[in-house]
């Protein structure tokens, strides 16, 4: 950062390195050898246009919100209700109550420059582990 950044800059700093976390996870769950098409966005975050299309060019997939707002809490109300035998099975449960509301598609300019980017982030983060082990030890 220097004196020429913005708070803007700061806040989309924030957001693309909270989506190149997710990155991260999403690369895992994919090298266990699940296929994942699309993902959905809940929470706070997920009420941005801005985070949600960063969040799909980063992931290079198409990001949806759904009509609740809940999330967690929501899906532990779906499991209760498959628990007392509401509905059958949880795909049940998912498929009665659950309806996207909005989706984004990843762009492939926007995902090219942001795959450049993950991939500094990825070379950081090892690299600053000692740093973060001094700062820890005040």
């Amino acid at each position: 950062m220097t004196a020429k950044h913005t708070r803007a800059d700061l806040i989309r700093s924030l957001i693309e390195g909270v989506s190149y976390s997710q990155k991260d996870c999403l690369d895992i769950v994919e090298n266990l050898g699940v296929s994942v098409s699309s993902v959905r966005a809940s929470g706070g975050g997920a009420r941005s246009p801005f985070w949600r299309q960063v969040l799909a060019d980063v992931l290079r997939k198409r990001v949806s919100t759904l009509s609740s707002r809940e999330g967690s809490a929501y899906g532990a109300a779906l499991l209760a209700m498959v628990g007392t035998g509401e509905f059958s099975n949880v795909e049940e449960a998912c498929f009665a109550t659950i309806r996207e509301e909005s989706s984004l598609e990843p762009r492939e300019q926007e995902s090219q420059i942001y795959a450049q980017g993950h991939a500094t982030y990825k070379a950081l983060y090892p690299a600053l582990r000692p740093i973060y082990s001094l700062i820890a030890s005040g």
